[in-house]
C-alpha cells in the first residue's frame, strides 16, 4: 500500500482518535464531527470493506508458502487369496494408516502475479475509505453550518412578524381614530399573515435541519456554537489550475480508479500466465499397517519434483485474456471518466467560491442599506411623506435582505469545505480552522 495516499484519511483518524469522546449534544463542528466519526453506517461499512480487502495478501502469499497436511484411517479388511501352493488363503484383518506431506511451490507466475494484485486492491479500498471519510466532514459541514443558517433564518422570520405586527397595529390605529384606510389595514393585515405562515416554516425548517445533522452523528442536537465575524476568503492560492492540478494528484476517487486500472492490468497478466508451467517440491512420510500377511508393516519416506505443464484447455486461457484485456481498456475510460468529472467538481466549487465573496459583501451592503431605507421609510410614514404600502414594501425588502445575507454568510464558509473536498484535500485541520470561526456567544 502507497504510503503518500494515506494521509488524509489517516489525519483525520488520529485527530478524532487523540479526541477522544465527546458529550452527547454536539456543540461545535469538531465535536460533530466526531460523533459522526465514531457512529456512520457507511464509514463502518467502508472500514470493514477494508479491513476484509487486506486479507487478500495473505490469501495470495499463501499460495507461495509451504503448505503441509496429515491423514490417518483405520479399517476392516477381508483378503481371498488364490494362486499359492498352499492353497487359497481366507483371511480377515484391521489395518491403519498414517502418513504427513508436504508441498512446496518452487515456481508459480499465476501466484506472483496475485499477490502483485492484492496489493493494489488494498489501495483501491484505501482510497474508497479515505473519500468515504472525506464526504463525512464535508456533510457534517454542510449539515451544521445547516443548522445554524435555519435558525438564523428563524430569528429573522421572528424578527419580520414583530415588525409587520408593530405596522398592523399602528394603521388600524390610524383608522379607529379616523386618520387611516381600510385598504392599509386589509394590506398590513394580509402580510402579518404571511409573516406568521413564514415563521412556522421557518421552525420547522429548523426541525428538519436538526434531524439532518442527528442523522450523520445519531446523537441529541445541542446548542451549536454560531459563526462570529469573520472576513470573507475566496480560494487560496487563488488559481484554478493548480487546484485542478493537486485535485487530479491528491483526490481519492482518482487514486481509487488508478488502483482499479492496475489490478486489470495485472489480472490480463494473471490470466496469461495460466499458459505457464508449475513446478511444486512434494516430500511425503507414510505409516502402513495390516494386510493379509501377519506382520507386515510399511513405513516410506519420499522427496518428489513435479512439473505441469497446461497444453489445451478448451480455449479456456485465450477467451480469459481476452476478457481481462477488455475490462482494462473499461478501466482506462473509467479513469478517464473519473478525472473529469474531479475537475469539473473542482472547477465549479473553486468558482463556487470565488463568487461566494463577492456574494456575502453585496448582501451584506444591501441589507445595511435596506436596514437604512426601513428607518427612512418609517419617518416619512410618521410625517405623511410615506403611505402605509411604502411602509409595508420597505420592511418586506428589508427581511428579504436579511434572510439572503444570511445565505451567503453561511454558503461562503460552506463553500470553503467544498473546494477542498472537491480536491481531495479536507483534512482535520481545515475542519478546525472553520471550527476556529464559531462563537458560542454569537447565538441569535
Amino acid at each position: 500500500m502507497r504510503a503518500d495516499r494515506l494521509p488524509p484519511r489517516l489525519s483525520l483518524l488520529m485527530a478524532v482518535l487523540i479526541l477522544g469522546a465527546t458529550p452527547a449534544g454536539a456543540e461545535s463542528l469538531v465535536e460533530a464531527y466526531q460523533q459522526a466519526y465514531q457512529t456512520d453506517p457507511t464509514l463502518a461499512q467502508a472500514r470493514a470493506e477494508l479491513s476484509a480487502q487486506m486479507q487478500d495478501k495473505p490469501l495470495a502469499r499463501s499460495a507461495l508458502l509451504p503448505h503441509v497436511g496429515a491423514g490417518a484411517g483405520v479399517g476392516f479388511n477381508t483378503a481371498d487369496i488364490t494362486g499359492f501352493g498352499a492353497g487359497p488363503i481366507n483371511r480377515a484383518y484391521l489395518s491403519d494408516n498414517y502418513s504427513v506431506n508436504i508441498t512446496q511451490s518452487v515456481f508459480d507466475g499465476q501466484a506472483w502475479t496475485a499477490l502483485k494484485q492484492a496489493d493494489t486492491e488494498i489501495q483501491a479500498s484505501a482510497a474508497a475509505l479515505t473519500y468515504t471519510e472525506q464526504q463525512l466532514a464535508l456533510k457534517v459541514a454542510q449539515a451544521y453550518f445547516g443548522v445554524l443558517e435555519a435558525q438564523a433564518q428563524k430569528h429573522v422570520a421572528e424578527k419580520q412578524k414583530s415588525l409587520l405586527e408593530s405596522i398592523y397595529k399602528q394603521t388600524d390605529a390610524t383608522l379607529k381614530i379616523g386618520t387611516g384606510d381600510i385598504i392599509a389595514v386589509r394590506e398590513a393585515q394580509a402580510r402579518l399573515d404571511a409573516a406568521k405562515a413564514d415563521l412556522i416554516k421557518a421552525r420547522n425548517g429548523v426541525a428538519v435541519a436538526q434531524r439532518r445533522l442527528q442523522r450523520l452523528t445519531h446523537h441529541p442536537i445541542g446548542v451549536l456554537d454560531n459563526l462570529g465575524h469573520y472576513e470573507a476568503m475566496g480560494p487560496q492560492p487563488d488559481d484554478m489550475t493548480r487546484w485542478v492540478q493537486s485535485a487530479v494528484k491528491d483526490q481519492p476517487l482518482m487514486h481509487q480508479a488508478e488502483a482499479q486500472l492496475q489490478t486489470a492490468h495485472d489480472q490480463v497478466e494473471y490470466n496469461r500466465r495460466a499458459r505457464w508451467p508449475v513446478v511444486n517440491l512434494q516430500g511425503i512420510a507414510q505409516h502402513s499397517l495390516g494386510s493379509p500377511f501377519p506382520g507386515m508393516a510399511l513405513n516410506q519416506a519420499g522427496v518428489s519434483l513435479n512439473l505441469s505443464v497446461p497444453f489445451y484447455q478448451g480455449g479456456h486461457t485465450s477467451a480469459s485474456v481476452q476478457q481481462a484485456q477488455a475490462q482494462t481498456i473499461a478501466s482506462v475510460d473509467h479513469v478517464a471518466s473519473v478525472r473529469d468529472e474531479v475537475t469539473l467538481n473542482t472547477q465549479t466549487a473553486f468558482l463556487n467560491l470565488k463568487d461566494s465573496v463577492a456574494q456575502l459583501r453585496a448582501a451584506k451592503e444591501t441589507a445595511a442599506s435596506a436596514k437604512v431605507s426601513l428607518e427612512g421609510t418609517r419617518k416619512g410614514y410618521e410625517v405623511g411623506t410615506r403611505s402605509i404600502i411604502d411602509l409595508l414594501q420597505t420592511a418586506t425588502d428589508y427581511i428579504r435582505a436579511e434572510q439572503n445575507y444570511n445565505v451567503a454568510f453561511y454558503n461562503q464558509i460552506i463553500a470553503r469545505v467544498q473546494l477542498k473536498a472537491a480536491s481531495g484535500q479536507i483534512n482535520m485541520a481545515d475542519l478546525e480552522a472553520v471550527n476556529a470561526l464559531l462563537d458560542n456567544s454569537a447565538n441569535p
